[in-house]
């Protein structure tokens, strides 16, 4: 018998995805879309300013907080909590949308970018 099921060790058995390590890819992809996501924060602050809205200290504090847990949980990834707390994250960011609009339109995104990446997770891991 030959074929998928034929257990000869051939190509792409046990790893339906085709790849040599589908855990560590998943990762990369999960702590590379949170670091996007740190950069495009402490990049908008300064957009932020320009669009009129109010900065104040606590706005900046937030956005800082923010793409600091980011940056935390890209590195945490290996632990399955962590992509809670990434989902977790994405709800802080539209909450975020109360300091300023802008804020909100960045957490929809990102959740939506998200949400992909937790599907492509569960279409490679199972």
């Amino acid at each position: 018998m030959t074929g998928p099921q034929s257990g000869t060790g051939g190509p792409g058995e046990g790893r339906p995805s085709g790849l040599r390590n589908p855990g560590r890819a998943v990762k990369g992809l999960g702590a590379g879309t949170l670091i996007l996501e740190t950069l495009v924060l402490l990049l908008a602050i300064q957009p932020i300013r320009v669009l009129g809205g109010e900065l104040t200290g606590t706005t900046i504090g937030v956005i800082v907080a923010l793409a600091v847990l980011a940056v935390v949980l890209s590195r945490l990834l290996d632990r399955g909590w962590a992509w809670h707390a990434g989902t977790a994250l994405q709800g802080l960011l539209m909450l975020a949308g109360f300091l300023h609009w802008s804020l909100f339109v960045l957490g929809v995104t990102f959740a939506l970018v998200w949400a992909y990446v937790l599907h492509v997770r569960r279409a490679i891991l199972g």
